[in-house]
């Protein structure tokens, strides 16, 4: 018995960590048919079917590769190598 509820908390693991690094591109078109299973099979009701799938294909986390914006551009240095700010 504690085998196999060992072997369900990693498989829980496994599949969050893959879903959180999967690409972003891939988490949007898996969502849809995630959340129509997750209805199917009885594990959340089908008005929410459409929120689920929404938030299954939100960005799992900084550094997803995602739009969030957070990510601006890097600043130019001079040619020396300092930074504009530093040379003032």
């Amino acid at each position: 018995m504690q085998n196999a509820v060992v072997a369900l908390i990693v498989l829980v693991a496994a599949v969050y960590a893959a879903w959180h690094w999967m690409p972003a591109g891939w988490r949007r078109s898996l969502a849809p048919r995630m959340a129509r299973w997750m209805a199917r099979s009885g594990l959340v009701r089908e008005e929410r079917e459409a929120k689920v799938a929404r938030s299954l294909g939100q960005a799992g986390g900084c550094g997803s590769c995602d739009s969030c914006g957070t990510c601006g551009p890097t600043p130019v240095s001079g040619r020396d190598g300092a930074s504009p700010s530093a040379r003032r």
